[in-house]
């Protein structure tokens, strides 16, 4: 029993103590151990930390001076021993243990921080000893590898090339391999009259070396070892062939004269020829080369030529994806395309559609070098087929925010558009007259993109079967408001010119009159006309005074190279079309313009009378302004104009003079229909019997005759001079042919006093080439 009490009794604390753990929370199953953190910063939970005291129980106990001056004695071995297997490593015994004094893995030691530098500085005085001792070394036997290099032994050579080679590895030894001009000479001779394939690999691979230095690319420049590298290109062995690229490559870079002894030494034949090799590495490199010896030089570029380098250009363009190849292979076509003999040759082997590949490239280098080649390309590319890939791709550059790529899109756009039926059709269908109004819209006054980008609007906008929807496109995308604008300076007159041609192909779609009339564009192509016929005036008054200057030069003088001439012809054509309409009729004639237009009548240019007949003829249909045409003197140079060569003009004068002959008495009307029949109808005689033609048969001739839409120049031989031979009817008055068609002295000039806004025009542009009018 007593037992039994005294085992209950201990059992009791250990009862105790299993509920104490019971009741300790983890505090990772509940919040029982979380609290608000205090202001004062006391924990709450101070208690539940064993005492420091039984912590480092340990450490209070007490020691013999014999213990510590052992620890001090073992403190200060282990010192010395870190010390020195940080500065001298290889001192130390394999397999020594010695004691780290670091606690914290995350801080270093006094002892770990001076092991790097200290390293670096052991390196640093290996290295300037191994330094000099190599420079003694290769002083020492450069005079003697020199002989051994020159040696009718080709076992002796081959070893003496082979430790040359070995000596140019070494910083000092090719330093002084350099410093030799015998060495080099006597390396360059090796190279070149070794038949083994071991001997040419070291010396090119030694050559190789000491490229990479000013002094060694001069050292071989002078020792005549371009000739020699070339003649390495031929080598059937590849290690041979790219030190000797590459050599070529580092002397065409870095050392002046080397292009033209690459040249002299058929360089350029080789190095084409080697583009047939698949190693896109020394292809690259290869290119490189040609890249830089046609830049800027003309010979070049057709030896190139003759040597088929265009059709392997285009066929690493269509077959490889390492970037730096297409990169380098781009910039050889980039050079070439700005070649008349080079262009036509890259286009016919599919240059334009191989570089179309790489336009959604990321890499921003090679999609810009694709796109100028084919800026330069397209003019000569218009007729090219299977390029609705390239024209979609190039639709969707033209969102790009890459100044660069937009202009590039644009500019091509315009080309491939140009006289291209399929062309024009595909660039409607996937959307470009949208993305070209955008471009405008966004561009602001960026001539080099504005102007290409109306240019191939201008385009897409006549002559083929889309283009009436592509004329209401422009207006539904809000592309009339900035056209109009852009008419106004700071345009220059480049662009005038092409936004001109533009609005009178939208101005043959009938829903765009009116639009125009409101944004006011007949308005300021009546002062860019106004404009344009005082400046060719003013030229033709200038050369009329100076003897010297001939007619021709009068007339062909250009401001940032756009003839005058040109802008009175566009302005005047496109109120032709826009004259069709009532509404835009009443508007041309309140400007004043009718005085204007009758006198281009007497200009020397045949386009300039044309226009201005039509606009006369349409502006004639009504009353008012028939009779204000005729109060202008417009009878006699119209019917002087009946006779000329071209058959537009004919065909326009014919038909301003019967409508201005509605209300006039028969009498006229019979002179009229003879002259007429004349003109018109002269290559028949069966159509001229001596009689009059009745008066119906004039109506009928108003209502069946249309005026040419074209804008070209059509010379027809069916049209003579009055002097024909055909006899007058009798009992006739002939209209009078005799008087010269000269402009009356006393003709007023329009009012110009309210052109205040056109500001003289600046700078000089090279004018967009191409033309769809």
């Amino acid at each position: 029993m007593a037992d039994l009490m005294m085992n209950r009794n201990e059992m009791v604390p250990d009862a105790k103590a299993q509920v104490r753990m019971w009741n300790w929370d983890s505090g990772i199953q509940s919040g029982a151990t979380t609290a608000t953190p205090s202001i004062s910063g006391a924990s709450h939970h101070e208690g539940n930390y064993p005492d420091t005291n039984q912590v480092l129980g340990d450490w209070q106990r007490e020691f013999t001076m014999e213990e510590v001056d052992q620890i001090h004695d073992q403190f200060v071995r282990t010192r010395a021993d870190r010390v020195r297997d940080v500065l001298f490593p290889e001192t130390m015994d394999d397999g020594t243990q010695i004691p780290s004094t670091q606690f914290d893995d995350g801080t270093t030691t006094s002892v770990q921080r001076l092991a790097e530098p200290s390293q670096q500085l052991k390196k640093a005085v290996v290295n300037l000893i191994n330094y000099q001792d190599d420079a003694d070394l290769a002083t020492k036997a450069i005079p003697e590898l020199t002989g051994l290099l020159n040696d009718d032994d080709p076992v002796v050579v081959q070893q003496a090339a082979q430790m040359v080679h070995m000596l140019s590895k070494k910083v000092a030894s090719r330093q002084a391999i350099m410093n030799s001009p015998a060495m080099v000479s006597a390396l360059v001779r090796a190279m070149q009259n070794a038949t083994d394939p071991d001997t040419q690999r070291y010396c090119t691979g030694a050559l190789h070396n000491l490229s990479h230095h000013k002094q060694g690319l001069l050292s071989i420049f002078k020792s005549g070892g371009i000739p020699a590298l070339v003649k390495m290109l031929g080598s059937p062995i590849d290690s041979v062939m790219f030190y000797a690229i590459t050599t070529l490559h580092n002397l065409l870079l870095h050392q002046e004269g080397a292009k033209e002894a690459v040249r002299l030494a058929g360089g350029l034949q080789k190095m084409v020829f080697l583009l047939c090799r698949d190693n896109v590495k020394f292809l690259a490199i290869d290119t490189d080369c040609l890249q830089i010896l046609a830049y800027g030089n003309q010979e070049s570029k057709l030896i190139i030529l003759a040597s088929n380098g265009p059709q392997e250009l285009v066929r690493i363009m269509r077959t490889y994806d390492y970037e730096k190849l297409l990169w380098t292979t781009s910039r050889v076509i980039k050079v070439l395309s700005v070649c008349s003999n080079n262009k036509p040759a890259i286009v016919e082997a599919g240059g334009m559609q191989a570089l179309g590949l790489h336009l959604g490239s990321r890499s921003q280098r090679l999609l810009q070098n694709c796109l100028w080649s084919l800026r330069n390309l397209s003019d000569a590319g218009t007729k090219q087929d299977q390029v609705e890939n390239l024209l979609q791709m190039l639709v969707q550059l033209l969102s790009s925010n890459d100044i660069n790529v937009v202009t590039c899109a644009a500019g091509i756009l315009s080309n491939l558009t140009c006289n291209n039926m399929s062309n024009k059709t595909r660039v409607c269908q996937v959307g470009g007259i949208e993305a070209l109004v955008r471009t405008v819209l966004q561009a602001g006054d960026r001539e080099d993109i504005t102007e290409p980008s109306v240019c191939a609007l201008r385009h897409l906008t006549s002559r083929h079967p889309d283009a009436e929807m592509a004329q209401n496109a422009v207006r539904l995308h809000y592309g009339l408001p900035v056209l109009v604008k852009l008419l106004h300076p700071p345009s220059r007159w480049p662009l005038i010119k092409a936004v001109v041609g533009l609005i009178r192909n939208l101005a043959l779609c009938s829903a765009n009159h009116g639009a125009l009339r409101e944004h006011g564009a007949i308005p300021r192509l009546v002062q860019l006309l106004m404009r344009a016929h005082q400046d060719t005036q003013r030229r033709t008054s200038l050369a009329s005074s100076h003897s010297h200057m001939s007619a021709h030069v009068a007339h062909s003088a250009h401001v940032d190279g756009v003839r005058m001439e040109e802008i009175v012809e566009g302005t005047t054509g496109t109120l032709h079309i826009m004259a069709r309409e009532a509404h835009s009729r009443a508007v041309i004639r309140g400007l004043n313009t009718i005085p204007l237009f009758v006198q281009l009548l007497y200009s020397q240019v045949e386009n300039i009378q044309r226009v201005a007949a039509g606009v006369l003829c349409e502006l004639a249909q009504d009353k008012d302004s028939a009779e204000l045409i005729e109060v202008e003197g417009a009878s006699t140079p119209l019917t002087e104009l009946l006779h000329s060569k071209n058959e537009g003009v004919a065909t326009y004068a014919a038909a301003a003079l019967f409508r201005m002959s509605e209300d006039k008495s028969q009498d006229y009307k019979k002179r009229l229909s003879v002259e007429l029949t004349s003109s018109l109808f002269k290559d028949d005689g069966a159509l001229y019997n001596g009689t009059d033609l009745v008066d119906h048969s004039l109506h009928g001739f108003h209502h069946q005759m249309t005026p040419p839409m074209s804008h070209q120049s059509s010379v027809s031989s069916v049209h003579n001079s009055h002097h024909s031979g055909y006899p007058q009817a009798e009992g006739q008055q002939p209209m009078d042919f005799q008087q010269h068609l000269v402009p009356p002295a006393e003709y007023p000039l329009p009012d110009l006093s309210n052109d205040l806004d056109l500001e003289p025009m600046i700078g000089v542009q090279q004018p967009w080439l191409d033309s769809d009018l």
